[in-house]
């Protein structure tokens, strides 16, 4: 396992990795739609699931990846009832609709810093 880190993204908590390489793929931590010092976007839930994937794109970058080569995606969501739809809209924008890596959104009671979504992804690395 080899961890990875960019000083381009939303720096890790010192209690995990931004992401870790085994193999060819990468297995990117949560991101939730903060700034580097962990303020919350303004914007609501289209902001912060703009900026949870944006962050989430330079960590797969700094891999040697990035977000078409995404395989599955977890997404942790505070009011799905309310924001499914409107999440779901921004997330369609980062991916090719006939490219959409397979997916799981589950609510939670919860999230960092009181966030709305987090997202985390594995991710091949292609060769």
């Amino acid at each position: 396992m080899k961890p990875v880190y960019t000083p381009d993204a939303v720096p890790p908590l010192p209690v995990f990795s931004q992401a870790a390489i085994s193999g060819d793929h990468v297995y990117v931590s949560g991101n939730i739609g903060c700034t580097k010092d962990f303020k919350l976007v303004e914007g609501g839930i289209q902001a912060e699931t703009r900026a949870a994937l944006e962050n989430l794109s330079k960590v797969l970058k700094a891999a040697g990846s990035g977000l078409e080569h995404i395989v599955k995606a977890n997404i942790y969501m505070l009011n799905m009832k309310d924001e499914f739809q409107l999440m779901n809209a921004i997330y369609a924008e980062f991916f090719a609709a006939d490219k959409m890596p397979a997916r799981t959104c589950v609510g939670v009671a919860y999230l960092p810093f009181g966030a709305a979504v987090e997202i985390e992804c594995v991710a091949e690395i292609p060769k």
